[in-house]
């Protein structure tokens, strides 16, 4: 199913999108990262990059998952996957906006079509988590009624964060919940 507002369009992911996912995923990454945390940020991108971005189809496949791209009249401007997450429940991963598609509600459209497609899928609960460093995201999921259901100072790296004592922040959505 596709997703057209005013501006931009959802759609499924095709390989076609896969150097502008990469693209988008590498600079929103380096955008984030402290300058005392660059070399970690390197480390977890090519990490990424090799065992699920450079491979969306398979992993997300691997994952009983599936991921969405938006794009407006230029290039990619957003992007989500869904994994499952347990019975009943999925996680979203890889939600990012370009700097340049921010403040104009594209996050929160991506969003809503994440719990869609969850529920679509026979989730009630969406799972996720950010870190400290990513306030926007933070502050859209609180504004989104998402739970905060734990926190951790993550340590080391792995496919989901960067590691490098960096507060993680856990959240979850009953979908079922109307009004949230």
């Amino acid at each position: 199913m596709v997703i057209k507002s005013e501006i931009w369009t959802i759609r499924a992911f095709s390989q076609s999108d896969s150097d502008a996912v990469a693209d988008l995923f590498i600079r929103i990454n380096r955008l984030l990262a402290p300058k005392e945390m660059e070399a970690a940020f390197e480390a977890y991108i090519q990490r990424s990059l090799k065992e699920e971005i450079s491979r969306i189809d398979d992993y997300y496949s691997e994952h009983c998952g599936l991921f969405y791209v938006a794009e407006a009249s230029g290039p990619l401007c957003g992007m989500f996957g869904l994994e499952s997450a347990g019975e009943g429940a999925m996680e979203l991963r890889r939600m990012y906006v370009a700097p340049e598609a921010r403040g104009q509600g594209l996050g929160r459209l991506l969003l809503a079509k994440a719990e869609t497609l969850a529920l679509e899928a026979g989730c009630f609960k969406l799972k996720l988590s950010t870190s400290e460093i990513q306030k926007a995201a933070l502050s859209l999921y609180r504004s989104a009624g998402y739970t905060l259901v734990a926190e951790e100072i993550a340590q080391s790296a792995t496919l989901k964060t960067v590691g490098g004592n960096i507060r993680r922040f856990y959240f979850e959505k009953d979908l079922t919940v109307k009004g949230q």
